[in-house]
């Protein structure tokens, strides 16, 4: 009898008499993924709401005598009439440096079985874009590590820049690239020990792709050591809408807290176009009314508020930054489509991948026509920009001037100089996937070009030559490389090291 009265006492002292605040409602319809809810008076747009068995929603549709819920879980456990929730927070995700090396869902939860998430911080998924004032003009460098990218068209730290191509044209090849750079600059920064070196964090956000293709990805993170600067965000094919819808949000929120305690952030979206196509079944589910290619009215502003919050914050704000690489699929090169045509105007540049040169075996198949940085050589390296001004123009007349020479056969000196240099350059700009060059050992390499060290190399030759040039770079001509790194300019003296660098190398080609 006294262990009942000990229990009644117990639950008594226990009890809490607080006034809480709790809007409850029931599910009027049930479906696809989505719950109807009548009685959510009080809730917000965008609140998390609670079903049963710890089951969370998002309110998205607040409608005259009901809610729109879209279900972040499993919904078989889920019946009409059951009670619905509000919790009184925004949909929120965990961030900071607790997550580096880890993989989450579109929720900030840990699926990677590798125990919970070290983080007790958490910021709400949408959040309001800095505004002009706290931002400042991108003038750091952001190096991909690929050549064609980094000497055309150059990436500065907190950059938008959309790589866009048909589907297997090497676009998430050239995202994973960078990251890997970015992992290896980091290490290489905390070595020397520099106290000005500001090392970039990486979020990779897979949207609706397979299981395998995010574990590949994963896999190549963790053989070249990248993994402790990323973290990945996953909403896989197999995922519900709500949650490929989420995962970019959610992805952005963990780089901003990055950019908003002074850090520098890079964050890769892949892809947009599988979101707003997840948006889209979203929306058609809720009923809104459907616009062109049954899009949402709303689709350009579903990027665009996600875009925004990418920037360079100037030194009163913290002087972080978040560079964001959206990828987007075309159809059939198609670049003028409703989706791919609305995110070029978000961003500050696009770098085209061609099908034609990617099956031609130049790889990585940018397009130098229809590629194009809007922050230019701003985001250069002073010694880069000087060895890399030409190229870019070179290699766009030896594109034009290919098309129309396989139409005429007797071609002028001039022409035919040209269109050997323009080959020459191809070749020297194809690289292998995963194996990013540092920025020292492409002005080297950019500045052989300039300076005739390939002329008299067979074009078939060319690239086995470019790979023993870079071997040479790492180990004899390490002090000029260094002086480059260390400076970023090109002096008279780094340059007479750099010839006679590369001078020493062209004897042990013949």
């Amino acid at each position: 009898m006294s262990s009942i009265t000990d229990l009644i006492r117990k639950e008594i002292e226990n009890l809490s008499t607080d006034a809480t605040r709790t809007n409850v409602g029931t599910i009027s319809t049930l479906a696809d993924g989505v719950a109807r809810v009548e009685g959510l008076s009080k809730v917000m747009y965008n609140e998390m709401v609670e079903f049963p068995n710890n089951v969370l929603g998002i309110a998205l549709n607040l409608e005259e005598d009901s809610v729109g819920c879209v279900i972040l879980g499993e919904t078989s456990a889920l019946k009409e009439g059951d009670e619905v929730r509000t919790t009184g927070k925004l949909l929120s995700v965990p961030v900071g440096k607790g997550l580096l090396g880890r993989v989450v869902d579109a929720v900030g939860r840990p699926i990677d079985e590798k125990g919970p998430i070290d983080s007790d911080i958490s910021f709400p998924v949408e959040r309001i874009a800095p505004g002009i004032i706290p931002r400042k003009s991108v003038t750091q460098p952001l190096q991909t590590g690929i050549m064609a990218v980094d000497s055309m068209i150059p990436i500065g730290r907190g950059q938008r820049e959309l790589i866009i191509g048909d589907r297997s044209t090497g676009k998430t090849t050239i995202a994973i690239d960078t990251i890997i750079n970015q992992a290896k600059i980091n290490k290489k920064g905390e070595e020397t020990g520099d106290p000005d070196f500001r090392p970039v964090y990486c979020v990779y956000v897979a949207i609706g792709q397979k299981n395998s293709n995010v574990a590949r990805t994963i896999k190549v993170l963790e053989e070249t050591g990248a993994m402790d600067y990323v973290i990945i965000v996953s909403a896989p094919a197999a995922d519900n809408p709500a949650n490929q819808y989420l995962a970019p949000y959610a992805g952005c929120a963990m780089g901003e807290w990055f950019m908003e305690n002074g850090m520098d952030a890079l964050i890769v979206y892949d892809d947009l176009s599988k979101h707003a196509v997840a948006y889209r079944q979203i929306s058609l589910i809720l009923k809104r009314p459907s616009g062109r290619e049954a899009y949402p009215g709303d689709v350009f502003y579903l990027h665009s508020r996600l875009l925004e919050r990418s920037a360079r914050l100037n030194e009163d704000n913290g002087n972080g930054s978040l560079t964001a690489l959206p990828i987007i699929e075309t159809q059939m090169g198609d670049v003028s489509g409703y989706i791919p045509t609305n995110v070029i105007s978000i961003t500050d540049g696009q770098i085209f991948l061609e099908t034609d040169l990617f099956n031609k075996g130049i790889r990585p198949a940018v397009s130098v026509g229809l590629s194009v940085s809007r922050v230019g050589s701003a985001a250069q390296i002073k010694a880069y920009k000087k060895v890399a001004g030409k190229v870019k123009l070179e290699l766009a007349q030896f594109r034009e001037l290919a098309a129309f020479s396989q139409f005429e056969s007797d071609l002028d000196a001039a022409t035919k100089a040209r269109l050997d240099r323009g080959a020459r350059i191809v070749e020297i700009f194809k690289q292998t996937a995963f194996n990013p060059v540092p920025v020292e050992v492409q002005t080297a390499v950019m500045w052989a070009i300039q300076n005739d060290f390939f002329d008299s190399i067979e074009v078939s030759k060319i690239a086995e030559a470019v790979d023993s040039l870079k071997e040479y770079l790492y180990t004899q001509g390490k002090e000029a490389c260094d002086e480059i790194h260390t400076s970023g300019k090109l002096e008279d003296g780094t340059v007479e090291k750099l010839r006679s660098a590369l001078e020493n190398w062209k004897r042990t080609q013949s």
